[in-house]
Parts: C-alpha cells; structure tokens; sequence
C-alpha cells in the first residue's frame, strides 16, 4: 500500500496575500480522497522527528536558535516565512514525515510526503521557504540508521537545490543530481555532483530529452540505494516563479520517467513535493496529484 505523509499541521497559516500557497497542503489530501486516488488508510501522521537526525545535517546552534526564535530579522526574511513556534514544529513534523515515508519506500519501493522538498536549507541557515532540510536529513536517517550505502537525490525543482547539494559537497554516499533553470533563484548556485542548468522556455520536449539522458546513466554508473526525489512543480510554463515553460502534461511524463526508472531498476523511492507557484491554485494541484496517480499506477 502506499503510504503518504501528511498532517493538518503542514497547512500553516500565512498573513492574507503571502505567496506562498500553504493551501495546497489542505486541497491536495481533499482532491486525492475524492478522486479515489487515495484513501484514509494511505495516509500516516507524523510525529515528532528526533533531533538527533536533524543534528545530524543542522548546526546545533542554529537549530537551538530557530527552537527559541532566536533568529536576526534579516534571517528570518530569507526564510521567507514570519517566524513562530507553530511554524517551527511544522517544519520538525516535515522532518518526519520524508524520514517515514523512507521507511515505508524501503518495505513497499515507494513511500510519499505531501510536503517536503525544502533544499534551500544549508546547515546553518535556512533560505526560500526552506528552514531544515528535510532531503538532507532523510539521506543521513537511511544511511546511519538503515545502513543504505548510497543515495541519490534526484531534484527537478526549478530552483536548484543549494542546500542540499552545500551539505553533501564532500560526503561519497550522498549524489546530488539538480535540473534547475540557469538564471533563477538562488541567484548564487552551489554544486551538485550533476548540474543540468536549463534556459528559459526549455519547454516539454527539450526536457524529457535531457532528463531521459541523465538519469539512466547516473543509475547505472551510480547504482544508489535508494533515491530522493524532489518534484517540484514550479517548472510549469504558468508558474510565476519558474519560466522552464512546462506543460502539465509534460510535467507528469518527467514523473513517470523518474518513478518508472526506479521500479524498473528496483531502487526504493521517496518522493516530497517540493515548491509551486501558478497563478491558478487548479495548477498546483492537478500537477503534485499526477506524482501520487502514477505512485498508484507504477507501484501498486
């Protein structure tokens, strides 16, 4: 069965015209139960995530800041969220919940977050919407925990994923493969072990090309454990934020790609939804729903 993380806490309330679309964390659950897509029993709560996994990627001086709201003002505007406890305890209830779905991805081949994806987070900061790093810490829990070998984190956001590929710079068990587009957020780009920078308006096609290039090679050459996939929906060509020009279409063929090659090669998969920002919130949702519907379709 598919098991899929998610929480009322994930919805947390933002001041009236915040770009940031915290809904999606209520009508994504909704539209998957009354589409038939998932019921009750495929979605787990999770707890409290132990903070030695998060002390396993996060400065414990940070962490102890962002605990106590400790934070310097021009810190907490990168984050980019107004910063409070109930926010703090969503973020650690994130943690948990990719960390889990790992888990569940190990017994049945794929497990799911409704959110997640937060790769802006370094080690000691956090950055776009991204205050702990939930792909960092879930990579560390199945390497210290689950004695996996190598994990590959596979990152189709439109925004590079900066922290993610920061915090494994130098770590051999952890690969880092981003297809981002060349001239968006972050503004300064880290490296990953892959980097695929992409122009404006790459479109579906060019795309799908490039990812079905890549990700065959990395593995086969790589042969990871596990992988963490990151699917980002802002590459949408209606995205605010992102400019790739995507379809929704073409957007669920790069998540048939990335799941049907983890089946194919029998590699467990944990998937956290990552960012969105279409005009229409009808986008959003079409879009992330699509990366549950092939789950069911792949796996199950």
């Amino acid at each position: 069965m598919l098991k899929v993380a998610w929480s009322q806490i994930y919805a947390h309330p933002l001041p009236e015209g915040h770009r940031f679309p915290m809904e999606k964390y209520e009508l994504l659950p909704e539209q998957l139960l009354y589409e038939g897509t998932l019921n009750a029993e495929n979605f787990f709560k999770p707890d409290t995530a132990e903070e030695k996994w998060i002390l396993e990627i996060h400065d414990e001086s940070y962490f102890c800041n962002l605990k106590s709201l400790n934070l310097s003002p021009s810190e907490i505007r990168r984050t980019g969220f107004p910063l409070s406890k109930a926010l703090i305890d969503r973020e650690i209830h994130i943690m948990q919940g990719s960390m889990m779905a790992a888990t569940y991805a190990l017994d049945s081949g794929i497990g799911m977050n409704i959110a997640g994806g937060t790769h802006h987070a370094y080690k000691d900061k956090g950055e776009g919407f991204c205050l702990l790093n939930d792909i960092a810490i879930t990579a560390a829990y199945l390497i210290k925990e689950k004695g996996l070998k190598k994990v590959l984190v596979v990152d189709l956001d439109v925004h590079q994923g900066n922290g993610t590929a920061k915090i494994f710079e130098d770590n051999p068990q952890v690969f880092t493969f981003s297809m981002h587009g060349a001239h968006n957020y972050p503004l300064h780009k880290e490296k990953s072990d892959l980097d695929v920078p992409l122009e404006d308006k790459t479109g579906d096609s060019s795309y799908l090309k490039l990812l079905n290039r890549y990700l065959p090679e990395l593995l086969d050459t790589i042969e990871p454990d596990f992988i963490i996939f990151q699917s980002g929906v802002d590459v949408l060509e209606t995205d605010k934020l992102g400019r790739l020009g995507l379809s929704i279409r073409g957007c669920r063929e790069r998540d048939r790609v990335v799941l049907e090659a983890a089946r194919l090669h029998q590699i467990p998969i944990m998937c956290c939804m990552g960012g969105g920002y279409a005009k229409k919130i009808n986008d959003i949702i079409e879009a992330h729903a699509n990366t549950f519907r092939l789950a069911q379709e792949i796996f199950f």
